[in-house]
């Protein structure tokens, strides 16, 4: 959220992101590393160096980020039963539908602060 926010194409130090939602860096390049290679993120050396998006956060959804970064949801609901296969279905449809984009505007209008896109 925090590089949907800063909004624009700029890298973004890893190291500001960190600080900002008190996330120890090391942790965060670890997840930052997998959403690169899979073609979220892209990363600028040096000076003024740090991650953008590689795509625009209005087409990443919020599922496609998860599901780089814990696995696939409910693959093994359907051993649970059905009430699991569903309430898996309904959790992948709302984080299918919902953006970074979506995600980072609302999350900046319940803090007061109003986002800019370019």
């Amino acid at each position: 959220m925090e590089l949907a926010r800063k909004g624009g194409s700029a890298p973004v130090p890893i190291g500001e992101i960190a600080r900002r939602r008190d996330i120890p860096v090391q942790f965060l390049e670890g997840l930052f590393a997998t959403l690169r290679r899979a073609g979220i993120l892209q990363s600028q050396r040096g000076v003024r160096g740090g991650y953008s998006f590689a795509r625009p956060p209005s087409e990443i959804t919020v599922l496609e980020v998860v599901e780089l970064l814990e696995g696939e949801l409910g693959a093994d609901a359907e051993k649970s039963g059905p009430i699991w296969t569903e309430a898996i279905d309904a959790v992948k449809g709302v984080l299918g539908a919902a953006t970074i984009a979506d995600v980072a505007e609302k999350e900046a209008r319940s803090a007061g602060a109003a986002m800019y896109y370019i």
